[in-house]
């Protein structure tokens, strides 16, 4: 348990690490390499009262230049706004749901 609480539509998240990825033709791309605009995949810590698309334990995929890094007890999570996550990938989501926030 996180001595946090969110306020809002905030979430709290950790960011998983960028390793090196594999093309569909079997080339290894580093991690450092440059390459356009690429969204990070994080799972969902804590999520504030007006949050209504995850809960903790999702897993999403945001833009890692809109973020904010907070420390929390020797770890470090992103901070973001519900609107500015891209997707969530959970079991629990309804098939008819279509995961847009307006």
């Amino acid at each position: 348990m996180l001595p946090i609480k969110l306020l809002h539509d905030r979430v709290l998240v950790t960011s998983e690490a960028q390793a090196e990825r594999q093309s569909t033709g079997g080339i290894v791309i580093p991690a450092t390499a440059s390459v356009g605009k690429r969204l990070t995949w994080a799972t969902v810590v804590a999520a504030g009262p007006n949050v209504r698309h995850m809960q903790p334990g999702d897993r999403v995929l945001y833009e890692p230049e809109d973020r904010a890094v907070v420390d929390l007890q020797g770890n470090s999570y992103v901070l973001l706004r519900e609107r500015d996550i891209h997707a969530v990938a959970a079991e629990h989501l309804d098939s008819e749901e279509t995961g847009l926030y307006l």
